[in-house]
Protein backbone atom coordinates (compact mmCIF):
# COMPACT_ATOMS: atom_id res chain seq x y z
CA UNK A 1 0.00 0.00 0.00
CA UNK A 2 1.23 3.48 -0.85
CA UNK A 3 2.10 5.45 2.25
CA UNK A 4 -0.62 8.09 2.39
CA UNK A 5 1.37 10.15 4.88
CA UNK A 6 4.16 10.73 2.33
CA UNK A 7 2.53 10.57 -1.11
CA UNK A 8 0.54 13.78 -1.03
CA UNK A 9 3.12 16.41 -1.96
CA UNK A 10 0.42 18.76 -3.27
CA UNK A 11 -2.01 18.06 -0.45
CA UNK A 12 -1.99 18.34 3.30
CA UNK A 13 -0.68 15.38 5.25
CA UNK A 14 -3.01 13.09 7.19
CA UNK A 15 -2.01 14.54 10.56
CA UNK A 16 -2.82 18.06 9.35
CA UNK A 17 -6.17 17.06 7.88
CA UNK A 18 -7.09 15.31 11.12
CA UNK A 19 -6.69 18.63 12.94
CA UNK A 20 -8.23 21.03 10.41
CA UNK A 21 -10.68 19.09 8.20
CA UNK A 22 -14.35 19.91 8.57
CA UNK A 23 -13.89 23.26 10.30
CA UNK A 24 -15.37 26.38 8.67
CA UNK A 25 -12.68 28.85 9.64
CA UNK A 26 -11.61 29.60 6.07
CA UNK A 27 -14.90 31.20 4.99
CA UNK A 28 -15.92 34.77 5.83
CA UNK A 29 -19.52 33.60 5.53
CA UNK A 30 -19.08 31.91 8.90
CA UNK A 31 -18.82 35.20 10.79
CA UNK A 32 -22.51 36.09 10.27
CA UNK A 33 -21.56 39.72 9.95
CA UNK A 34 -19.92 39.90 13.36
CA UNK A 35 -16.35 40.13 12.10
CA UNK A 36 -15.27 37.01 13.95
CA UNK A 37 -15.95 33.28 13.83
CA UNK A 38 -15.25 30.33 16.15
CA UNK A 39 -12.11 28.28 15.57
CA UNK A 40 -14.05 25.16 16.62
CA UNK A 41 -17.40 24.34 15.02
CA UNK A 42 -20.10 25.10 17.62
CA UNK A 43 -22.69 22.64 18.88
CA UNK A 44 -25.84 23.58 16.98
CA UNK A 45 -28.37 22.35 19.52
CA UNK A 46 -31.42 23.12 17.44
CA UNK A 47 -33.97 20.74 15.97
CA UNK A 48 -35.04 23.20 13.29
CA UNK A 49 -33.54 26.06 11.27
CA UNK A 50 -35.35 29.19 10.13
CA UNK A 51 -34.72 31.10 6.90
CA UNK A 52 -35.17 34.70 5.74
CA UNK A 53 -38.30 33.81 3.77
CA UNK A 54 -40.54 30.82 3.13
CA UNK A 55 -39.33 30.60 -0.46
CA UNK A 56 -35.86 29.75 0.83
CA UNK A 57 -37.36 27.12 3.12
CA UNK A 58 -39.21 25.65 0.16
CA UNK A 59 -36.04 25.45 -1.94
CA UNK A 60 -34.00 23.86 0.87
CA UNK A 61 -36.67 21.28 1.68
CA UNK A 62 -37.00 20.52 -2.02
CA UNK A 63 -33.26 20.02 -2.43
CA UNK A 64 -32.91 22.92 -4.85
CA UNK A 65 -30.72 24.92 -2.48
CA UNK A 66 -28.12 23.90 0.08
CA UNK A 67 -28.99 24.62 3.68
CA UNK A 68 -30.27 23.24 6.95
CA UNK A 69 -33.91 22.75 7.85
CA UNK A 70 -34.48 19.90 10.30
CA UNK A 71 -32.04 17.98 12.52
CA UNK A 72 -33.19 14.57 11.30
CA UNK A 73 -31.98 15.62 7.85
CA UNK A 74 -28.71 17.25 8.82
CA UNK A 75 -27.06 19.64 11.24
CA UNK A 76 -24.01 21.95 10.86
CA UNK A 77 -22.09 20.25 13.67
CA UNK A 78 -22.75 16.81 12.21
CA UNK A 79 -21.78 17.99 8.72
CA UNK A 80 -18.45 19.31 10.06
CA UNK A 81 -17.65 15.87 11.48
CA UNK A 82 -18.75 14.15 8.27
CA UNK A 83 -16.56 16.41 6.13
CA UNK A 84 -13.59 15.68 8.38
CA UNK A 85 -14.03 11.91 8.10
CA UNK A 86 -14.52 12.15 4.34
CA UNK A 87 -11.29 14.15 4.04
CA UNK A 88 -9.38 11.41 5.85
CA UNK A 89 -10.96 8.43 4.08
CA UNK A 90 -11.20 10.01 0.64
CA UNK A 91 -8.74 12.91 0.30
CA UNK A 92 -9.44 13.17 -3.44
CA UNK A 93 -13.02 14.15 -2.65
CA UNK A 94 -14.60 11.22 -4.44
CA UNK A 95 -16.68 10.01 -1.48
CA UNK A 96 -19.02 11.40 1.16
CA UNK A 97 -19.36 10.49 4.83
CA UNK A 98 -22.65 9.98 6.65
CA UNK A 99 -22.77 9.94 10.44
CA UNK A 100 -25.14 7.70 12.40
CA UNK A 101 -26.11 7.19 16.00
CA UNK A 102 -24.10 3.94 16.32
CA UNK A 103 -21.80 1.65 14.41
CA UNK A 104 -24.60 -0.88 13.96
CA UNK A 105 -26.89 1.81 12.52
CA UNK A 106 -24.08 2.67 10.11
CA UNK A 107 -23.68 -0.96 9.05
CA UNK A 108 -27.46 -1.28 8.56
CA UNK A 109 -27.38 1.81 6.31
CA UNK A 110 -24.38 0.49 4.36
CA UNK A 111 -26.24 -2.74 3.64
CA UNK A 112 -29.33 -0.80 2.59
CA UNK A 113 -27.29 1.33 0.18
CA UNK A 114 -26.23 -1.84 -1.64
CA UNK A 115 -29.89 -2.26 -2.61
CA UNK A 116 -30.42 -5.52 -0.82
CA UNK A 117 -33.98 -6.66 -1.42
CA UNK A 118 -36.00 -9.87 -1.41
CA UNK A 119 -34.11 -12.59 -3.22
CA UNK A 120 -30.72 -10.89 -2.91
CA UNK A 121 -27.73 -12.67 -1.43
CA UNK A 122 -25.01 -11.27 0.82
CA UNK A 123 -21.70 -13.04 1.21
CA UNK A 124 -20.08 -12.27 4.55
CA UNK A 125 -16.81 -13.13 6.22
CA UNK A 126 -17.16 -15.84 8.84
CA UNK A 127 -14.97 -13.76 11.13
CA UNK A 128 -17.37 -10.79 11.37
CA UNK A 129 -18.26 -9.06 14.62
CA UNK A 130 -21.03 -11.13 16.19
CA UNK A 131 -23.69 -8.40 16.09
CA UNK A 132 -23.00 -7.73 12.41
CA UNK A 133 -23.53 -11.40 11.63
CA UNK A 134 -26.77 -11.35 13.64
CA UNK A 135 -27.92 -8.20 11.83
CA UNK A 136 -27.37 -9.92 8.49
CA UNK A 137 -29.09 -13.16 9.42
CA UNK A 138 -32.01 -11.82 11.45
CA UNK A 139 -32.82 -8.31 10.21
CA UNK A 140 -31.83 -8.68 6.56
CA UNK A 141 -33.23 -12.20 6.63
CA UNK A 142 -36.67 -10.85 7.59
CA UNK A 143 -36.55 -8.77 4.40
CA UNK A 144 -35.89 -11.78 2.22
CA UNK A 145 -32.13 -11.40 1.96
CA UNK A 146 -30.07 -14.57 2.25
CA UNK A 147 -26.71 -14.39 4.01
CA UNK A 148 -23.98 -16.92 3.33
CA UNK A 149 -20.60 -17.02 5.03
CA UNK A 150 -17.08 -17.67 3.76
CA UNK A 151 -13.56 -17.73 5.13
CA UNK A 152 -12.38 -14.45 3.60
CA UNK A 153 -8.72 -15.36 4.23
CA UNK A 154 -9.06 -18.24 1.78
CA UNK A 155 -9.18 -16.33 -1.51
CA UNK A 156 -9.94 -19.44 -3.53
CA UNK A 157 -12.99 -20.06 -1.34
CA UNK A 158 -14.08 -16.43 -1.75
CA UNK A 159 -13.78 -16.66 -5.52
CA UNK A 160 -15.70 -19.92 -5.63
CA UNK A 161 -18.54 -18.55 -3.48
CA UNK A 162 -18.73 -15.32 -5.46
CA UNK A 163 -19.02 -17.21 -8.74
CA UNK A 164 -21.57 -19.62 -7.29
CA UNK A 165 -23.85 -17.18 -5.45
CA UNK A 166 -23.48 -13.95 -7.46
CA UNK A 167 -24.08 -11.93 -4.27
CA UNK A 168 -25.19 -8.31 -4.29
CA UNK A 169 -22.63 -7.47 -1.62
CA UNK A 170 -19.60 -8.90 0.18
CA UNK A 171 -19.02 -7.81 3.79
CA UNK A 172 -15.60 -8.09 5.45
CA UNK A 173 -13.53 -6.45 8.18
CA UNK A 174 -10.14 -4.87 7.51
CA UNK A 175 -8.87 -6.44 10.76
CA UNK A 176 -11.02 -9.13 12.30
CA UNK A 177 -12.36 -9.33 15.82
CA UNK A 178 -10.94 -10.86 17.99
CA UNK A 179 -8.19 -12.90 16.24
CA UNK A 180 -6.88 -9.89 14.30
CA UNK A 181 -6.72 -11.52 10.89
CA UNK A 182 -5.94 -9.02 8.11
CA UNK A 183 -7.99 -9.07 4.91
CA UNK A 184 -6.35 -8.73 1.52
CA UNK A 185 -8.74 -5.93 0.51
CA UNK A 186 -7.32 -5.31 -3.01
CA UNK A 187 -7.56 -8.98 -4.00
CA UNK A 188 -11.00 -9.41 -2.46
CA UNK A 189 -12.24 -6.22 -4.18
CA UNK A 190 -11.03 -7.54 -7.53
CA UNK A 191 -12.83 -10.85 -7.00
CA UNK A 192 -16.04 -9.14 -5.87
CA UNK A 193 -16.14 -6.67 -8.73
CA UNK A 194 -15.71 -9.35 -11.37
CA UNK A 195 -19.21 -10.53 -10.43
CA UNK A 196 -20.67 -7.09 -9.78
CA UNK A 197 -20.75 -7.38 -5.98
CA UNK A 198 -20.27 -4.31 -3.81
CA UNK A 199 -17.47 -4.65 -1.27
CA UNK A 200 -18.36 -3.32 2.19
CA UNK A 201 -15.42 -3.05 4.59
CA UNK A 202 -15.81 -2.51 8.31
CA UNK A 203 -12.60 -0.60 8.98
CA UNK A 204 -13.21 0.18 12.64
CA UNK A 205 -10.01 -1.55 13.80
CA UNK A 206 -7.80 -0.03 11.11
CA UNK A 207 -9.07 3.59 10.98
CA UNK A 208 -8.09 5.75 7.99
CA UNK A 209 -4.73 6.30 9.66
CA UNK A 210 -3.74 2.68 8.95
CA UNK A 211 -5.82 1.97 5.86
CA UNK A 212 -8.12 3.67 3.36
CA UNK A 213 -10.18 0.79 1.92
CA UNK A 214 -11.68 2.95 -0.85
CA UNK A 215 -8.18 3.41 -2.26
CA UNK A 216 -7.78 -0.37 -2.25
CA UNK A 217 -10.97 -1.04 -4.21
CA UNK A 218 -13.72 -1.14 -1.57
CA UNK A 219 -17.05 0.49 -2.41
CA UNK A 220 -18.34 1.30 1.07
CA UNK A 221 -16.45 1.80 4.34
CA UNK A 222 -18.06 1.53 7.78
CA UNK A 223 -16.73 2.68 11.13
CA UNK A 224 -18.01 2.34 14.63
CA UNK A 225 -16.91 5.87 15.51
CA UNK A 226 -17.55 4.93 19.13
CA UNK A 227 -14.10 3.37 18.97
CA UNK A 228 -10.89 4.88 17.55
CA UNK A 229 -12.36 7.80 15.61
CA UNK A 230 -13.74 9.53 18.70
CA UNK A 231 -11.30 7.65 20.91
CA UNK A 232 -12.30 8.56 24.45
CA UNK A 233 -15.12 6.19 25.37
CA UNK A 234 -17.69 8.95 25.84
CA UNK A 235 -20.02 8.69 22.82
CA UNK A 236 -21.76 6.17 20.59
CA UNK A 237 -21.54 6.89 16.86
CA UNK A 238 -21.08 5.34 13.43
CA UNK A 239 -19.97 6.52 9.99
CA UNK A 240 -20.42 5.25 6.44
CA UNK A 241 -18.14 6.57 3.68
CA UNK A 242 -19.03 5.91 0.05
CA UNK A 243 -18.92 7.38 -3.42
CA UNK A 244 -21.38 7.01 -6.32
CA UNK A 245 -23.80 5.33 -6.59
CA UNK A 246 -23.97 4.30 -2.95
CA UNK A 247 -23.81 7.80 -1.46
CA UNK A 248 -27.01 8.74 -3.28
CA UNK A 249 -28.84 5.92 -1.50
CA UNK A 250 -27.41 6.68 1.96
CA UNK A 251 -28.79 10.20 2.35
CA UNK A 252 -32.52 9.45 1.87
CA UNK A 253 -32.20 6.26 3.92
CA UNK A 254 -30.83 8.18 6.88
CA UNK A 255 -33.51 10.86 6.61
CA UNK A 256 -36.32 8.31 6.54
CA UNK A 257 -35.01 5.93 9.21
CA UNK A 258 -33.88 8.75 11.48
CA UNK A 259 -30.57 7.34 12.66
CA UNK A 260 -28.77 10.68 12.36
CA UNK A 261 -26.01 11.40 14.86
CA UNK A 262 -26.79 14.05 17.48
CA UNK A 263 -25.04 17.42 17.45
CA UNK A 264 -23.30 17.01 20.81
CA UNK A 265 -22.02 13.54 19.90
CA UNK A 266 -20.81 14.87 16.53
CA UNK A 267 -18.93 17.67 18.27
CA UNK A 268 -17.21 15.22 20.62
CA UNK A 269 -16.39 12.85 17.75
CA UNK A 270 -14.93 15.69 15.68
CA UNK A 271 -12.82 16.81 18.62
CA UNK A 272 -11.58 13.25 19.17
CA UNK A 273 -10.74 12.86 15.49
CA UNK A 274 -8.13 15.61 15.76
CA UNK A 275 -5.87 13.41 17.88
CA UNK A 276 -6.50 10.18 15.93
CA UNK A 277 -2.97 9.91 14.43
CA UNK A 278 -1.30 10.65 17.76
CA UNK A 279 -3.41 8.11 19.63
CA UNK A 280 -3.26 5.31 17.07
CA UNK A 281 0.47 5.64 16.54
CA UNK A 282 1.06 5.28 20.28
CA UNK A 283 -1.45 2.43 20.55
CA UNK A 284 0.29 0.56 17.74
CA UNK A 285 3.68 0.98 19.41
CA UNK A 286 2.32 -0.20 22.74
CA UNK A 287 0.52 -3.17 21.18
CA UNK A 288 3.70 -4.34 19.43
CA UNK A 289 5.64 -4.25 22.68
CA UNK A 290 2.91 -5.89 24.74
CA UNK A 291 2.35 -8.67 22.18
CA UNK A 292 6.07 -9.48 22.10
CA UNK A 293 6.21 -9.70 25.90
CA UNK A 294 3.10 -11.87 26.06
CA UNK A 295 4.48 -14.22 23.41
CA UNK A 296 7.40 -14.98 25.73
CA UNK A 297 5.28 -15.47 28.86
CA UNK A 298 5.02 -19.08 30.15
CA UNK A 299 1.35 -18.71 31.11
CA UNK A 300 0.28 -17.57 27.63
CA UNK A 301 -0.36 -20.26 25.02
CA UNK A 302 -0.80 -18.08 21.93
CA UNK A 303 -0.73 -14.39 20.97
CA UNK A 304 -2.50 -12.79 18.01
CA UNK A 305 -1.03 -9.57 16.61
CA UNK A 306 -0.14 -8.74 12.98
CA UNK A 307 3.40 -7.66 13.89
CA UNK A 308 4.37 -11.06 15.26
CA UNK A 309 6.41 -13.37 13.03
CA UNK A 310 3.94 -16.26 13.35
CA UNK A 311 0.85 -14.24 12.42
CA UNK A 312 -0.77 -15.88 9.36
CA UNK A 313 -1.37 -12.53 7.62
CA UNK A 314 1.87 -10.77 8.48
CA UNK A 315 2.87 -10.29 4.83
CA UNK A 316 -0.61 -9.13 3.84
CA UNK A 317 -0.63 -6.67 6.74
CA UNK A 318 2.62 -5.14 5.53
CA UNK A 319 1.02 -4.53 2.13
CA UNK A 320 -2.41 -3.21 3.12
CA UNK A 321 -1.81 -1.53 6.50
CA UNK A 322 0.48 1.28 7.56
CA UNK A 323 0.83 -0.11 11.05
CA UNK A 324 0.00 -3.27 12.97
CA UNK A 325 -2.96 -1.93 14.97
CA UNK A 326 -3.69 -1.41 18.63
CA UNK A 327 -5.47 -4.69 19.40
CA UNK A 328 -3.87 -7.79 20.91
CA UNK A 329 -5.57 -11.07 21.77
CA UNK A 330 -4.06 -14.03 23.56
CA UNK A 331 -4.95 -17.44 24.94
CA UNK A 332 -4.20 -18.38 28.51
CA UNK A 333 -2.26 -21.61 28.93
CA UNK A 334 -4.91 -23.48 30.93
CA UNK A 335 -6.97 -26.64 30.63
CA UNK A 336 -10.07 -26.26 28.44
CA UNK A 337 -12.37 -27.37 31.23
CA UNK A 338 -11.11 -24.52 33.41
CA UNK A 339 -10.71 -21.96 30.61
CA UNK A 340 -13.65 -19.65 31.33
CA UNK A 341 -13.03 -19.68 35.05
CA UNK A 342 -9.36 -18.89 34.47
CA UNK A 343 -10.20 -16.09 32.03
CA UNK A 344 -12.54 -14.51 34.55
CA UNK A 345 -9.95 -14.87 37.32
CA UNK A 346 -7.36 -13.15 35.12
CA UNK A 347 -9.70 -10.29 34.19
CA UNK A 348 -10.81 -9.76 37.79
CA UNK A 349 -7.18 -9.54 38.88
CA UNK A 350 -6.42 -6.60 36.58
CA UNK A 351 -5.89 -3.32 38.43
CA UNK A 352 -4.95 -0.85 35.71
CA UNK A 353 -6.53 -2.29 32.57
CA UNK A 354 -10.25 -1.54 32.40
CA UNK A 355 -12.65 -4.46 32.06
CA UNK A 356 -15.07 -3.18 29.41
CA UNK A 357 -16.62 -4.57 26.17
CA UNK A 358 -15.35 -1.92 23.78
CA UNK A 359 -12.10 -0.79 22.16
CA UNK A 360 -10.21 2.17 20.77
CA UNK A 361 -10.15 4.22 23.98
CA UNK A 362 -7.18 6.00 25.52
CA UNK A 363 -7.41 3.41 28.32
CA UNK A 364 -6.29 -0.18 27.85
CA UNK A 365 -9.45 -2.29 27.83
CA UNK A 366 -9.61 -6.03 28.46
CA UNK A 367 -12.51 -8.34 27.73
CA UNK A 368 -13.52 -11.99 27.25
CA UNK A 369 -14.76 -12.27 23.62
CA UNK A 370 -16.68 -15.51 24.15
CA UNK A 371 -19.01 -13.75 26.57
CA UNK A 372 -19.02 -10.29 24.97
CA UNK A 373 -18.50 -9.60 21.25
CA UNK A 374 -19.24 -13.22 20.24
CA UNK A 375 -21.75 -14.05 22.95
CA UNK A 376 -24.62 -14.33 20.44
CA UNK A 377 -22.87 -17.10 18.50
CA UNK A 378 -23.30 -20.75 19.43
CA UNK A 379 -20.43 -22.43 21.32
CA UNK A 380 -19.81 -24.68 18.31
CA UNK A 381 -19.45 -21.73 15.95
CA UNK A 382 -17.19 -19.88 18.39
CA UNK A 383 -14.92 -22.93 18.55
CA UNK A 384 -14.86 -23.18 14.75
CA UNK A 385 -13.88 -19.51 14.49
CA UNK A 386 -11.14 -19.90 17.10
CA UNK A 387 -12.89 -17.79 19.75
CA UNK A 388 -11.93 -20.02 22.65
CA UNK A 389 -12.92 -19.77 26.30
CA UNK A 390 -9.30 -19.02 27.21
CA UNK A 391 -9.09 -16.07 24.78
CA UNK A 392 -8.60 -12.53 26.11
CA UNK A 393 -8.74 -9.39 23.95
CA UNK A 394 -6.81 -6.25 24.80
CA UNK A 395 -7.53 -2.88 23.24
CA UNK A 396 -4.25 -1.19 24.05
CA UNK A 397 -4.40 2.40 25.24
CA UNK A 398 -1.90 5.25 25.34
CA UNK A 399 -0.51 4.56 28.82
CA UNK A 400 3.15 3.73 29.31
CA UNK A 401 3.51 0.16 28.03
CA UNK A 402 5.52 -1.01 31.06
CA UNK A 403 2.65 -0.13 33.36
CA UNK A 404 0.21 -2.10 31.24
CA UNK A 405 2.61 -5.05 30.99
CA UNK A 406 3.14 -4.98 34.74
CA UNK A 407 -0.61 -5.16 35.34
CA UNK A 408 -1.03 -8.05 32.91
CA UNK A 409 1.88 -9.98 34.41
CA UNK A 410 0.59 -9.65 37.96
CA UNK A 411 -2.84 -10.86 36.80
CA UNK A 412 -1.26 -13.83 35.03
CA UNK A 413 0.41 -14.80 38.30
CA UNK A 414 -3.05 -15.49 39.78
CA UNK A 415 -3.57 -18.43 37.41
Amino acid sequence: MTNHRRDRAEKRRFETDAVHAGEGRAGAEEDNGTGYYPISTPIYASTTFSHPDIETTDRILGGEQAGFSYARYDNPTVVAFERAVAALESPDGGARAFAFASGMAAMHAALASAELGPGATVLAAEQLYGSTATLLVQVSGMNGVETRFVDCYDLDAVEKKIEELKPRALVIESISNPLLRVADVPRIAEIAHRSGAALIVDSTFATPFLQRPLDLGADIVVHSATKYLSGHGDITAGVVVAGPPYDAALEPFRKLVGGTLGAFEAWLAHRGLKTLPLRVERQCENAREISARLAAHPKVAKVNHPALADHPDRDVARCVLEGSGGLVSFELDVEEAEARKAAFRFLNALRLCVKAPSLGDVYTLAIHPATSSHRELSPARRRRLGVKEALIRLSVGIEHPEDVIGDIEQALETL
